[in-house]
């Protein structure tokens, strides 16, 4: 396999003008082909345990049994003497186990950044993160063949709010926690969904796209919790300490793990995964058109999102993100994604700069953390309870 879109203009305005650029900047990264064969072989590697155990469990049984029976593994544990399928016992004695390279004070510092960020963890993950993805054609058919449009952007944003939120706070990941759960339940919906793709969509194009949520496109969607977030945090005039940032890389390189990941695609470091990161977007074509039906779903959530009771309201929201999505990501990928062009568009992102920096000298770190988990947790509510609603499943 080669790097087939390296001389394409997209690629190369990405990481010569626009934020690819700024990636190497900030992350001080020495990009090259010279490590591709390396990857390359992971747009065609899943993870067979998983899809394993979703082959003995869930195509076994109905649907409601076979998340029963899941959730007992997830809360009580599985021993090597249990009478369970073998892949389930493979899997769960991996998430079980803790790996040598865990540092407890690394992911305490990783949590504290997430919620000490507040609303701007929120934003960075929608307007960057989430909007910034759907660039990546190839990135996005599984969304785009399992009917993820169908299912609306409000509910999509609740489920990956419900995960992030649930990752990111203090001692979360411990074995039978929510974020482990969190971890281990989205491993079985990868597999659940790839297994679907592979037996109901003849059309799957395996040698363009790679197998159906391969680990390659798992390491560039990991990047995003990591690197892109950590860039746009920076892009909005947060800024973070050095252990802060080192735990963010080490918290989502241990979701990854749970995740079934291999380790030698997790970075440790905003470098290193820059470096993973202009590897992966060397074979991803620009947006297309299904790319733009995605972005502007994640536009119009804000009018359709009752959270707000007014129109008037949710318009100045869908305002907002549209001058955030500009602030943060390239024009060029603006203008592919077709986002609307919008007056003042640098007021509100530049605003927010200014007030982050005096807010950063006046307010303690401690009561910044303690704002922050309520603000998130606050939001994460109001989008479980709409969502909860019948209109939004």
């Amino acid at each position: 396999m080669q790097p087939r879109f390296k001389d394409s203009p997209h690629f190369k305005n990405f990481w010569t003008k626009g934020n690819g650029r700024q990636l190497i900047e900030f992350s001080g990264a020495e990009v090259g082909f010279a490590d591709f064969e390396k990857f390359a072989p992971y747009f065609y590697h899943v993870d067979e345990t998983g899809d394993q155990v979703v082959r003995d469990i869930y195509f076994t049984k109905n649907f409601h049994e076979a998340s029963r029976e899941t959730e007992q593994y997830i809360r009580n544990g599985v021993n090597e003497s249990d009478l369970v399928p073998d892949s389930v016992k493979k899997m769960f004695l991996q998430t079980q186990k803790i790996p040598d390279w865990l540092d407890d004070n690394l992911l305490r510092s990783g949590a504290e950044l997430c919620m000490r960020s507040n609303l701007d963890a929120l934003i960075s993950l929608r307007d960057y993160c989430l909007m910034g993805g759907y660039d990546y054609a190839y990135l996005n058919k599984p969304l785009i063949i399992t009917e993820a449009l169908k299912k609306g952007a409000v509910k999509r944003l609740s489920e990956t709010l419900d995960f992030w939120v649930n990752a990111t706070r203090y001692n979360a990941l411990e074995v039978h926690k929510k974020g482990y759960e969190f971890a281990v339940k989205t491993r079985l919906i990868h597999s659940y969904a790839r297994l679907s793709i592979k037996k109901h969509y003849k059309q799957w194009n395996t040698e363009n796209w790679g197998e159906p949520i391969n680990s390659w496109d798992m390491m560039a969607t990991y990047t995003g919790f990591s690197l892109v977030f950590l860039h746009s945090l920076h892009k909005l005039g947060n800024t973070f300490s050095d252990d802060e940032e080192k735990g963010l890389f080490h918290l989502w390189k241990y979701v990854g793990y749970l995740l079934g990941m291999p380790e030698n695609l997790l970075p440790d470091n905003k470098k290193e995964a820059t470096e993973y990161f202009y590897l992966w977007t060397s074979i991803q074509p620009p947006a297309d058109k299904d790319s733009a039906l995605l972005a502007c779903s994640l536009l119009d959530e804000s009018l359709e999102n009752p959270i707000l009771k007014y129109q008037f309201q949710r318009r100045n929201l869908r305002y907002l993100h549209i001058c955030c999505t500009w602030f943060l990501l390239d024009d060029e990928v603006c203008r592919r994604l077709q986002i609307p062009e919008v007056t003042y568009r640098n007021a509100f992102p530049e605003i927010k700069r200014a007030v982050n920096k005096v807010y950063d000298r006046i307010v303690s770190r401690k009561a910044r953390i303690k704002k922050g988990n309520k603000d998130q947790m606050k939001v994460l509510r109001d989008y479980l309870r709409i969502t909860q609603n019948s209109n939004f499943h």
